[in-house]
């Protein structure tokens, strides 16, 4: 029997990609209606919201949420994806005298606030249809166009000599950084490696990555696969720890507490009067706290972008929708 609706928030372990995990859940929850609210990289670990049910059908307005990190940056050697897993493309080394306090300190600065970032050129996005990890693995070249991001906070928590060994066996000394980064939907972490090496001439990339926020859920809502799949075993899908769809909403988006017959309007495909905040995603919760919808309140009468309940309240009238006031 698969499990209700709702956001089921998963420790990601490492090695896995999101799909394997969205995979995982759908045995997990015997559905095959799962979807993730945004990608980890495989390397990565940490929070990755899934929707199940009706739930997916909220995720499109959860893609865009603020997220953190802590990760460690390894300074001194350049790589082809910007991370451990790509081979090393160029050492010039970096020994902890040859990174000055200042120097980390302005180069830090310099990638954060509101800054144009170069996406990895073995990130997901479409170039002509295809994947520019795609393109890169084939040996193409892909250039990516800069796009604006907010890094609202890139704070430098330890530094660590260290000693790298090349493909060959030589040696070289490099500087880990341990760093705690918040940024907007759409940043790669791997590419402010990359760019702190390079403010400071000595190249640099990811070493390590965990995703520990996404939007208001952190590492101690999330729950691991082996948690998970030990609960199923134990006490079936109904003991998944799910985040309810109207929760999940009043979390994250705007709430507009709809009467009964507007719920009822609203199930219909009928347009009601839009609540006092303009916005493009406002949560429609009907009085019984379901969440009815997802509106569109940027004009004076609101239309629904999804439907998530339909309507129960026979007894409601539903008289014509009111005419917005003139002026």
């Amino acid at each position: 029997m698969s499990v209700d609706s709702g956001l089921l928030v998963v420790d990601k372990p490492t090695n896995w990609t999101s799909h394997d995990v969205v995979a995982r859940a759908r045995r997990l929850c015997a559905t095959r209606r799962v979807g993730h609210a945004g990608t980890l990289d495989p390397m990565a670990t940490g929070v990755l919201v899934l929707g199940v049910g009706r739930a997916t059908k909220l995720l499109t307005f959860l893609v865009g949420l603020d997220k953190e990190y802590t990760a460690t940056i390894r300074l001194g050697q350049s790589t082809l994806t910007d991370d451990a897993e790509g081979e090393v493309t160029c050492a010039v080394g970096a020994p902890d005298s040859a990174v000055t306090s200042a120097a980390l300190t302005d180069a830090v600065s310099a990638l954060t606030g509101d800054i144009q970032q170069v996406p990895s050129s073995v990130s997901a996005i479409k170039v002509n249809g295809e994947r520019s990890y795609a393109r890169v693995r084939k040996g193409g070249v892909v250039d990516l166009p800069a796009r604006p991001v907010t890094v609202s906070r890139f704070d430098v928590l330890a530094r660590r000599p260290a000693v790298a060994e090349m493909p060959d066996g030589f040696l070289v000394d490099v500087l880990d950084l341990d760093v705690a980064v918040e940024v907007s939907s759409g940043t790669y972490v791997r590419a402010l490696a990359r760019d702190l090496g390079r403010q400071l001439g000595v190249g640099g990339h990811l070493t390590a990555l965990r995703r520990t926020r996404v939007g208001r859920f952190d590492l101690a809502a999330a729950t691991s696969l082996d948690a998970l799949t030990a609960q199923v075993d134990e006490h079936g899908g109904a003991s998944l720890p799910l985040v309810s769809l109207v929760d999940a909403a009043r979390a994250h988006l705007e709430v507009h507490e709809v009467s009964t017959e507007d719920a009822v309007r609203i199930s219909h495909g009928r347009r009601i009067a839009s609540g006092s905040v303009r916005s493009d995603a406002v949560a429609a919760i009907d009085p019984d706290g379901r969440l009815v919808a997802v509106l569109d309140e940027t004009a004076t009468m609101a239309r629904a972008r999804v439907v998530f309940e339909p309507a129960t309240a026979a007894s409601a009238p539903v008289s014509p929708s009111p005419e917005p006031a003139a002026g």
